[in-house]
């Protein structure tokens, strides 16, 4: 790997970046000393996110992504190896799929629907920056997950983690699933990939019925995103630490 942290400054990639978790941790990262690509499908969205961390002072530039289309992806990725490459990608991108949830009411399309936004698109931006994050100094990779996708949570309370639902909280099992193996595959590399909950935030996602700000919210994955050389990698934590899967 080269060094690059002493050449440029870091450039980090966050999905989804233009509100809420995604966008507090597009600004953290900035005032970190990360570069940001805001990354987002809604070009409207995607400018106003930019303008406004812009204002604030925040080094980001917008990154125009739809990660459920693999021709999205790759421009993104040439986008990315034309400033000079990426050090820590955030997938942070995900839709619950909407109502009903429950799995006896829950339609196919639906769930293929989430599936494709909260695993897929995982996979497709992960598989395209990789080659990137292969050259970086301090390799990260950050997915956004849920508590709501423990198995272990959910099977060892009495008391239920998250509503009932038959599409999105499956994916977040999924999204888990797919962390440990990326850092099984990865391991030695130096790319460390975790996965972390923002709690319950009050986001667009919830209707805003969270008691967690999205400020909050961001700071663990900041955490994921500046782990030191040799840190953990294969994880899933939350602000009070490891969680099981």
């Amino acid at each position: 790997m080269s060094d690059n942290t002493t050449s440029h400054t870091r450039t980090a990639l966050v999905t989804g970046a233009n509100k809420g978790i995604g966008h507090e941790i597009a600004a953290g990262l900035a005032r970190l000393g990360f570069r940001v690509g805001v990354g987002a499908r809604d070009p409207r969205r995607r400018e106003e996110a930019v303008a406004k961390l812009q204002a604030d002072g925040h080094d980001v530039f917008g990154v125009a992504l739809d990660v459920t289309d693999d021709a999205s992806v790759a421009a993104a990725a040439e986008q990315l190896r034309g400033l000079g490459g990426l050090d820590v990608l955030v997938n942070n991108a995900g839709i619950t799929g909407g109502m009903p949830q429950e799995p006896s009411r829950v339609t196919a399309d639906q769930v293929l629907a989430v599936v494709d936004v909260n695993v897929l698109g995982v996979l497709r931006v992960t598989n395209a920056m990789l080659p990137m994050l292969r050259q970086s100094a301090a390799p990260r990779v950050v997915n956004v997950s849920s508590t709501v996708g423990s198995l272990g949570l959910q099977t060892a309370q009495a008391d239920p983690v998250g509503p009932i639902s038959g599409a999105y909280s499956p994916t977040k099992t999924y999204l888990n699933a797919l962390t440990v193996h990326y850092a099984k595959e990865l391991a030695g590399s130096g790319i460390l990939v975790n996965a972390g909950c923002p709690g319950h935030v009050a986001t667009d996602l919830n209707g805003h019925r969270g008691t967690r700000t999205p400020e909050q919210g961001a700071a663990v994955f900041l955490e994921l995103a500046t782990l030191p050389d040799g840190g953990p990698t294969g994880t899933f934590r939350d602000e009070t630490g490891v969680q099981p899967w």
